[in-house]
C-alpha cells in the first residue's frame, strides 16, 4: 500500500471512529447510590441508572449491576437528566464582536429566511460546547436570529466529533417574531402581522401548485420558492412555529394566527404571557421564557414579572425555562446557566418538580424529541448529570456529565488559562 493510500485509510478510520464515539459510549456504566430524579416518574432514593452503549437500559432501586461495569458512586448526590437549553446558538457564535465567527443569522429574502438551516454552520470545535456542557447542559435547541422569519431551529446533543453526529432533530421548529415591526424593517405591528398572513397564504398556494409556480403560472408570491417550500411543513401542521412575542396583545395575535392557519404555535420570550395565561392554556400553546428578568427592557415588556413562569404553570400552560428570554441576545456565553433560571423560578413560586421538568422533559416534548432525551428511562439516550446537591442552588456543581453514555472530563479553556497564569512569572 502506498504512503498516500495508507494515510487515507488511517484518516478514514479516524473519522469513522470519531462518528461512532460521538453517538455512543461503547461501555456499560452504572451510576449508583444517588437520589435519582427521572422526571417521567417519582424520585428514587439510592437508585441506579444503568447505561449500555450510550443508552439507558434500566433505572430503579434494585437494578443489578453487571460485572465489569464502570461504576460512578453517587451516594449523597442528585442524579437528573441532562439539562436542555432552548435559547442558545452554541456552536454558531464564538466571538459576537467578530462577524466571521457569527453564523446564527441569514440575510434572507426581504426578511424571510425560512430555508436557513443553521445546523449546517455548526462548529463542532467551538469552545462554547464544553463550556456549556460543564454546567450540566447536555442538549441545546439552537435558535436563529433574523427579521421576520429567521429560519430553522435545530436540536443537538453536546457530544464530540463531526457536526452531523450532534443532531437530534433538524429542523426542530421554524422561528419568527411579531414583537418588533422596526426589527422587521416595517412601519407598524399590524403591517408585520399582515406580512405573515400574506406569506402563509402564498405558502398554501405554492404547496398546492408548485408546478404552476415553476412555469410562471402564478402571480408574484411574497418570497422565493425555496423559502415557501421550507414553510410548507409549518402551514401543514407538521412542524411548529416558534414565535417570539412579549406583549400580551402580540401573544394573542400569535394564537389567532395559529388557529387561522392550523399552525402549531410556540411562544418565545413571553414577558407578558401571564396576562393571557388562560388563552395560552386553552390553545395548548407552550411558552419558552426566562426567570431572571426583573424589570422591563422595552415598551413591549412593560408587564414583565419575575413570577411569570409560576403564574403560567398555575394556569396549566406548558413552560420551558430558557436562559435566553431575549431573542436579541445570542445566549451563548451563559448557556450553561439555565439552571439558575430554574432556581429563580422556584424562588418566585414555581414548584421544584415543575422547574426540573421545564429544563428537561418539557423542552423535549415541545420539540418532539422526548423519545430520545429529557428523562431517565429505558431506551432514552444516556444524557445524565450527577450533581453535588440541588442542581438549582448556586453552590451546586455538576460532578459527572454524561452525553450519550460518555463522560466528559476535559479541562475548559478557563481552567487551562487559570493553570497557566496562576503563578506570576519570575522577576528579572
Amino acid at each position: 500500500m502506498s504512503t498516500r493510500l495508507r494515510m487515507c485509510a488511517i484518516g478514514a478510520g479516524a473519522v469513522l471512529g470519531a462518528i461512532a464515539g460521538s453517538t455512543v459510549g461503547a461501555q456499560t456504566v452504572a451510576i449508583v447510590g444517588g437520589t435519582v430524579y427521572p422526571v417521567s416518574g417519582p424520585e428514587i432514593d439510592r437508585g441506579t441508572v444503568l447505561i449500555r452503549d450510550g443508552r439507558i437500559v434500566a433505572v430503579g432501586a434494585n437494578v443489578a449491576v453487571p460485572a465489569g461495569a464502570t461504576t460512578i458512586d453517587a451516594t449523597g448526590k442528585w442524579v437528573t437528566p441532562g439539562l436542555v437549553n432552548t435559547g442558545a446558538s452554541v456552536g454558531l457564535v464564538e466571538v459576537d464582536a467578530v462577524p466571521q465567527t457569527v453564523d446564527d443569522r441569514a440575510a434572507g429574502d426581504h426578511g424571510i429566511a425560512a430555508s436557513f438551516a443553521m445546523v449546517d454552520g455548526l462548529n463542532p470545535e467551538s469552545e462554547m460546547i464544553p463550556q456549556t456542557r460543564a454546567g450540566g447542559v447536555t442538549s441545546v435547541v439552537m435558535v436563529p436570529n433574523g427579521e421576520i422569519v429567521f429560519g430553522q431551529a435545530a436540536a443537538i446533543d453536546l457530544v464530540a466529533g463531526p457536526a452531523p453526529g450532534f443532531v437530534v432533530r433538524a429542523p426542530a421548529a421554524m422561528v419568527a417574531q411579531i414583537a418588533s415591526a422596526e426589527r422587521a424593517g416595517l412601519g407598524a405591528r399590524g403591517e408585520l402581522i399582515g406580512r405573515l398572513r400574506g406569506l402563509f397564504d402564498d405558502v398554501r398556494i405554492y404547496a398546492r401548485r408548485p408546478a404552476d409556480y415553476d412555469r410562471g403560472g402564478l402571480h408574484r408570491l411574497s418570497a422565493a420558492p425555496r423559502e415557501l417550500a421550507a414553510l410548507v411543513p409549518v402551514v401543514s401542521g407538521r412542524e411548529p412555529l416558534l414565535v417570539y412575542a412579549d406583549r400580551a396583545s402580540d401573544i394573542e395575535n400569535a394564537i389567532r394566527l395559529g388557529h387561522e392557519y392550523g399552525i402549531k404555535i410556540i411562544i418565545g420570550g413571553g414577558a407578558e404571557a401571564w396576562r393571557v395565561a388562560p388563552a395560552l392554556a386553552a390553545a395548548h400553546v407552550p411558552v419558552l421564557t426566562g426567570a431572571l428578568d426583573n424589570a422591563p427592557q422595552s415598551f413591549g415588556t412593560l408587564g414583565q414579572r419575575q413570577d411569570n413562569a409560576a403564574l403560567l404553570r398555575r394556569a396549566g400552560v406548558e413552560v420551558v425555562l430558557t436562559g435566553n428570554s431575549d431573542v436579541e441576545d445570542a445566549g451563548v456565553f451563559n448557556a450553561r446557566n439555565v439552571s439558575q433560571d430554574a432556581g429563580t423560578a422556584v424562588a418566585y413560586g414555581m414548584p421544584w418538580d415543575d422547574a426540573l421538568r421545564a429544563v428537561t422533559l418539557a423542552p423535549a416534548e415541545v420539540f418532539g424529541i422526548a423519545d430520545r432525551i429529557g428523562s431517565l428511562a429505558a431506551g432514552r439516550e444516556a444524557n445524565v448529570v450527577v450533581w453535588s446537591g440541588d442542581p438549582f442552588e448556586l453552590s451546586t456543581r455538576a460532578e459527572h456529565v454524561l452525553v450519550r453514555g460518555r463522560e466528559y472530563t476535559e479541562p475548559l479553556r478557563e481552567d487551562l488559562l487559570t493553570q497557566r497564569y496562576k503563578t506570576l512569572p519570575p522577576k528579572y
